[in-house]
């Protein structure tokens, strides 16, 4: 079986596109979405066992993949990854910025390691790797990037430090756009809200208590799934998007509109998009 996408057939076809944090959750999703749209997908991420096991299961679709381990918050590591990628396949085409995490504590409760940890994570390490990719490939050829953000709409509690990491993200797509463009290089950003993917199980505590109720609060009555966020993110890394630049697409069910002293209505048709073959539901809700 094989990835279900809404996207023809060698969509990316002889692009080499480099998906960070390709080792679980969406950015696994993503890495097989466009290994089946024909791209050769080069994953990263902390854990050579996590990759590894990702590599396989795209190989074993048919589709091209490579792994190559190492921290995108540590500077070195980062640009000898990224030589080692271009000396291999010539150049990047594009890149999801897809590597993060983060932890739920009180802001009171946080420490400056522990803020400055997620900062690291959620943005500092995503400008290391674009610019790395921009100097070393895109300046010269072009490509598409997309960075990871989140919803941070109305604040983040519980999560400062990774509110105020994807908002700077956002604000760091817009910036780059336009001092990239000359190189025939945009940049955008993908927002997703609520997303049943692995991630979930990772929590504990009352903040794990509270994931299966967070479809209450979303107006399409539902949490999105990993292949909903993949194709916002294959679309824009796609020729189809040669005039979107400096953009944000929120994946969120709408989850920021309104207000809690507005009630939602009871969802009446729930439709949902799900293409990816090896989708697992994660356990806090119910899979």
């Amino acid at each position: 079986m094989a990835y279900r996408s809404v996207f023809k057939p060698g969509l990316f076809q002889g692009q080499a596109i480099v998906v960070t944090g390709g080792g679980s959750g969406i950015g696994r999703c993503t890495a097989h979405e466009l290994a089946g749209l024909g791209a050769h997908v080069v994953i990263t991420g902390r854990k050579p066992d996590k990759l590894a096991a990702v590599k396989a299961e795209i190989e074993a679709a048919g589709g091209s993949c490579e792994s190559h381990a190492f921290d995108i918050r540590e500077e070195p590591q980062v640009k000898e990854a990224i030589a080692a990628i271009i000396a291999g396949n010539g150049r990047i085409h594009g890149l999801f910025n897809n590597a993060g995490g983060q932890f739920p504590s009180p802001a009171a409760a946080m420490s400056a390691k522990g803020f400055d940890v997620v900062v690291r994570n959620n943005l500092t390490g995503g400008f290391i790797v674009s610019r790395e990719v921009f100097i070393q490939s895109m300046e010269k050829h072009g490509g598409s990037i997309v960075n990871m953000a989140a919803d941070f709409r109305n604040g983040f509690p519980t999560m400062a430090h990774t509110g105020a990491a994807r908002a700077g993200m956002v604000n760091l797509t817009m910036t780059l756009a336009h001092e990239w463009a000359y190189a025939g290089v945009r940049v955008n950003a993908v927002s997703p809200g609520w997303i049943a993917s692995s991630g979930m199980d990772t929590y504990q505590g009352e903040f794990k208590e509270q994931i299966p109720k967070l479809k209450g609060y979303c107006p399409l009555g539902r949490l999105g799934t990993e292949s909903e966020v993949s194709a916002a993110v294959c679309f824009l890394l796609s020729d189809a998007a040669g005039y979107i630049t400096g953009t944000e697409i929120r994946i969120d069910g709408g989850t920021p509109l309104g207000n809690r002293s507005m009630p939602l209505r009871p969802v009446e048709r729930i439709h949902e998009f799900n293409g990816f073959h090896l989708a697992v539901k994660p356990k806090v809700l119910g899979g």
